[in-house]
């Protein structure tokens, strides 16, 4: 029934009028607070309209702030991003139809095992016309029936933002790792799932399809690697030695999981990457079916095996992405728009 509720809200939601000061097409900001800005970040990151995500320090009253003394919790300050976009190709209210799946807006408190003021939720409008829509929108969803207690996140009008620092920015890029330890330690995960389902990251666009349909969509050897979590010979598979530039989805989904941006040559036979395009969509489990333990990788949204992550990889990460070439499938960088990929085409610039 949750499930049921919290779909029907999104069209509740959706459907919400866009004031006449935001229609025209314009660069605009928006301000959202949601707990760690780690996590708040990667929603947004790839939105089409989406020029930029910083992660700062938003409602405060003291001049650059440091993270010491915000995650302190002694100043008026919140963890948030400020993203820039673009009101032609995407409008305000679809971020906030994003942005209200990202947290428990019922949490007074912090956000998941962030405690305190500086983790609590906040909308910080940047106009008038902001400002309904934000309002309308938390009345929308406290009347959909999707959570049992009252909506506290603040809406309050945007005053001061400034940046964190660098190595706070693109977080999950920089230490992909450490960034799904604490996301999915942290319980935001399954808080999202239990009550949106597994559309939060991607709208539902990503799937796996009924086992017939595998069966005959895919070869014998992608049906072995993927359902059965075989291993493709090296040197002897698709992409060990592919230069081109683009991204890698999965063959099951279509889920954007690794770009030619962080391949490297590993010598080992497969597709080696440092880290993923949407660590979202890379789920990790432990496999002991060998003599020594390893890290399996899985994709989120196709359940399918991928290959291993292993730490002897280079710098940045440090990590080895070790990857069946028969799980995947290559989206060349002149391709992905005409393939709904448009959103990735800034790597290549």
């Amino acid at each position: 029934m949750k499930l049921m509720i919290a779909t029907l809200t999104l069209g509740i939601l959706a459907g919400l009028s866009q004031p006449a000061a935001l229609l025209a097409g314009e660069t605009q900001k928006a301000t959202f607070a949601g707990g760690c800005f780690w996590c708040m970040e990667t929603p947004f990151e790839h939105l089409d309209g989406v020029q930029s995500v910083i992660s700062g320090y938003a409602g405060g009253e003291k001049s650059n702030p440091t993270y010491k003394q915000v995650s302190s919790g002694k100043t008026n300050y919140r963890e948030a991003v400020q993203v820039t976009f673009d009101s032609a190709e995407i409008t305000y209210q679809e971020l906030l139809n994003v942005y209200w799946r990202q947290f428990d807006p019922t949490d007074a408190g912090g956000s998941f095992y962030d405690r305190g003021h500086q983790y609590s939720s906040a909308i910080f409008y940047h106009d008038d016309a902001q400002g309904e829509l934000a309002e309308a929108s938390k009345k929308k969803l406290a009347e959909s029936g999707v959570f049992d207690k009252p909506i506290v996140t603040a809406i309050i009008e945007a005053s001061t933002f400034f940046p964190a620092e660098e190595y706070h920015q693109d977080y999950y890029k920089k230490n992909p790792a450490h960034y799904k330890r604490y996301r999915q330690g942290s319980g935001r995960d399954r808080f999202i799932k239990e009550t949106w389902g597994d559309e939060h990251s991607s709208n539902g666009k990503y799937s796996k399809p009924s086992g017939a349909e595998l069966k005959s969509k895919l070869t014998s050897l992608q049906y072995r690697v993927t359902q059965e979590e075989g291993t493709e010979p090296p040197f002897q598979n698709d992409y060990w030695n592919n230069k081109k530039e683009g991204i890698y989805i999965d063959i099951v989904s279509g889920e954007p999981l690794f770009s030619s941006t962080h391949k490297f040559k590993s010598g080992t036979g497969w597709p080696s990457f440092t880290q993923p395009l949407e660590p979202d969509n890379i789920h990790e489990k432990v496999d002991k079916s060998l003599w020594a333990t390893r890290t399996e990788v899985r994709s989120k949204h196709g359940d399918s095996h991928l290959g291993h992550v292993f730490h002897d990889g280079p710098k940045p990460t440090g990590l080895r992405y070790c990857i069946n070439s028969a799980s995947l499938r290559f989206v060349p960088k002149e391709k992905l728009d005409e393939e709904g990929f448009a959103q990735y085409l800034k790597l290549f610039e």
